[in-house]
């Protein structure tokens, strides 16, 4: 036997075995069980508070004031509603947009994003039907001749400048421009100042926004 084979034989035989745990000594899981037994009482309290608890009964929705005010001022004016995310925003300009399908009128809704296009054409396709429902995008043109057009700002600004070339109505009532604020966006915000200054009195403007800090100046400089 070579040296080195001696030295791992001896290495290997000086190796000791873990000791057993004494008889006595109890498993580092007892610990564990001892504690849930005693919390279980507690337990059963909660749930059966939680029980008496139950869930709120279902109950008809009820707009907040600043919504119905909104709606009220629509039929008259121009509107900007600022607001947290959340809060009802969309609510307003779902409610309005049904009044105007109902009456046999028209309307355009802009986001400034295709994901939030495609995100609110599903919506509405699904609150008012795919047939009267259209999407205008730089990638997707479908039932551009719906009552209902969801589209980026940039499609409705280019919209108003070929009507104004070619003496012709844009077809709408109302239009409604999701997130406002990116009028102040450096690189973009010429279209949303581009979009409200060319829109025809007869068109209503319903402005959502959940970050203009300026609100009062944004709505003298619209009206």
């Amino acid at each position: 036997m070579r040296r080195s084979d001696r030295f791992h034989e001896r290495r290997r035989g000086d190796r000791k075995r873990p000791r057993r745990p004494d008889a006595g000594t109890l498993p580092a899981s007892s610990g564990s069980r001892e504690r849930s037994r005693d919390v279980g009482p507690y337990n059963r309290e909660l749930r059966e508070l939680l029980a008496g608890i139950g869930a709120p009964k279902p109950a008809p929705f009820q707009p907040d004031p600043f919504q119905l005010e909104a709606l009220a001022a629509l039929e008259s004016e121009d509107v900007l509603v600022t607001a947290p995310t959340g809060s009802g925003k969309t609510w307003i300009a779902r409610e309005e947009i049904r009044r105007l399908l109902d009456g046999g009128k028209q309307a355009w809704y802009t986001t400034p994003l295709k994901a939030l296009t495609n995100s609110k054409y599903a919506e509405f396709t699904e609150e008012f039907g795919a047939e009267r429902v259209g999407i205008l995008t730089g990638d997707r043109k479908e039932n551009s001749d719906a009552p209902l057009i969801v589209g980026t700002t940039e499609i409705f600004r280019n919209q108003l400048f070929d009507a104004l070339r070619g003496g012709d109505e844009v077809r709408a009532d109302m239009v409604v421009f999701d997130e406002a604020h990116y009028l102040a966006d450096e690189d973009r915000g010429h279209v949303w100042e581009e979009a409200i200054i060319l829109t025809p009195t007869r068109i209503r403007m319903l402005l959502l926004s959940a970050t203009i800090g300026n609100a009062p100046e944004f709505a003298g400089w619209i009206s």
